[in-house]
């Protein structure tokens, strides 16, 4: 069952993805700049957003640089006290600290054969880098760096955080490039292991205070996917965006019809009731025991459709919904 979730063919072609946007412009993803407004990845969230509440993680925010050791005066923050520093030096030292100036982001945009599929607007693999673009120009639009670790079935490509407009066309450069190389049947296999290689070059490209935005449809994770997040959660926010299709939910019933995972193909008639119940059971319970990993490890977990419009979503999951807002009463989402 596993391998009817990976891609649909009935025929000569991909039915599933019939009428279906099935590549992504480096232009189409440069015009996404405008459009990436009314949310934030930020600490601070709306009421409504998926990023607030008790079960989302506590974004830590911009990160702090020691500056000096000096003097206590009257006024300062006692909790800033350092009482090693105090009891050798035989007065009240603190420890001052300044903002840091930006915050990396670092984006993991999957893009193997798992996600060259869609039955409905686009593939996954385009919502995919469409998500990656919106998040991109948003960071780089508040004064953050951006980076990414883009994988696909032949190997992953690591773009080191940069500010401004140039590490957003830098990371969406790449995206492009892997994904229109999905056009190109891959002698490698599908599976985990990319995706567990990509996180494990995030975890050596951010060592602490990022935050790392997962966006994937998470096929092939395993117990040493789960061991890699767990270790970057230590010290990073973790953000997953779950790319996903309807028909991935419900086998829909075509008939006679060709699954395939790689090299491997398997015919089976799509019209068994049967069938199509076993296949929703067990993507419902793989889902469930997604959900379960993001609550133990409080990583929020962001759905996004393949039939519906990214931007759209990604306001409606972690914008400013409020009517006020809506009204542009006291000023509009950044």
């Amino acid at each position: 069952m596993a391998m009817m979730r990976e891609r649909l063919r009935t025929g000569g072609g991909d039915a599933a993805s019939v009428g279906a946007h099935a590549f992504v412009t480096l232009d189409e993803l440069l015009r996404l700049k405008h459009r990436a407004r009314g949310f934030s990845f930020q600490p601070r969230q709306p009421v409504h957003s998926l990023l607030a509440g008790r079960h989302a993680s506590r974004l830590r925010g911009r990160g702090l640089n020691f500056e000096e050791l000096r003097h206590y005066v009257e006024g300062d923050d006692t909790r800033t006290i350092d009482w090693l520093a105090t009891a050798r030096l035989g007065a009240p030292h603190v420890r001052v600290y300044s903002e840091e100036r930006d915050r990396p982001v670092l984006l993991l945009v999957d893009q193997r054969s798992t996600m060259f599929f869609g039955s409905r607007r686009a593939m996954k693999s385009v919502a995919a880098a469409e998500v990656a673009a919106l998040a991109a120009w948003r960071v780089t639009s508040l004064g953050d760096r951006v980076g990414a670790v883009v994988f696909g079935d032949d190997g992953i490509a690591t773009i080191e955080p940069r500010a401004r407009d140039q590490g957003a066309v830098r990371v969406l450069t790449e995206v492009a490039r892997r994904n229109a190389a999905l056009a190109r049947p891959s002698a490698a296999a599908p599976g985990g292991a990319r995706l567990n290689e990509a996180l494990a070059a995030a975890a050596r490209m951010t060592t602490h205070d990022g935050l790392v935005c997962l966006i994937s449809d998470a096929a092939g994770e395993n117990e040493e996917t789960q061991r890699l997040v767990t270790g970057l959660c230590a010290h990073n926010d973790v953000l997953a965006v779950f790319v996903h299709d309807p028909i991935e939910q419900d086998l829909p019933d075509v008939g006679l019809a060709t699954f395939g995972s790689g090299d491997a193909q398997i015919e089976v008639d799509s019209s068994l009731a049967s069938l199509r119940t076993r296949f929703s059971e067990e993507r419902t319970a793989w889902r469930s025991r997604l959900a379960g990993l993001s609550r133990s490890r409080s990583i929020p977990v962001l759905p996004i459709s393949t039939e519906c419009d990214v931007a759209e979503q990604l306001r409606e999951l972690i914008g400013r919904r409020s009517a006020r807002r809506q009204a542009g009463i006291g000023g509009g989402a950044r």
